[in-house]
């Protein structure tokens, strides 16, 4: 992702959450050193922005942050090739772990989340506000021999 990517990575985020992300906050992500944003591009014509992950490494960690997908190309699979290669990045930098967390009431994310091999591990009450909580979910990378 480039901050010229921003324009239409803040459309989606306010099409997705109901308490998006500011673009300073996204400018601050990408100032980040440890933090990977990555953007999926369809390819048109014209190209154009469809979604994006967010990402923070941490010693051996991988925090997911934030993903999300244009609403047009929702259930096109798209969200499920942003989590893998986020997924397969971590495996590959020698990550073990992947974390996340998620409004309790996402039932779709939640499994999709699932479905790729994450468990639920904790609920932090209010997290996204009065009565909004969220979902603390792991996978567990295999290390490669």
């Amino acid at each position: 992702m480039r901050r010229e990517d921003l324009t239409a990575v803040l459309e989606i985020e306010r099409q997705s959450f109901p308490q998006p992300w500011s673009r300073a906050f996204f400018e601050k992500e990408l100032a980040t050193p440890f933090a990977r944003l990555t953007s999926a591009v369809d390819d048109g014509p014209p190209p154009r922005l469809v979604g994006y992950s967010c990402r923070w490494r941490v010693t051996d960690e991988v925090h997911l942050l934030n993903v999300a997908v244009h609403p047009d190309r929702r259930g096109t699979g798209l969200g499920r090739e942003l989590l893998e290669a986020v997924i397969a990045e971590g495996r590959e930098s020698g990550a073990r772990v992947v974390f996340l967390e998620v409004r309790a009431g996402n039932v779709s994310a939640r499994r999709l989340y699932r479905h790729l091999g994450f468990r639920d591990i904790g609920i932090r009450r209010g997290y996204y506000g009065p009565g909004q909580d969220a979902v603390v979910m792991e996978l567990r990378l295999e290390t490669r021999v």
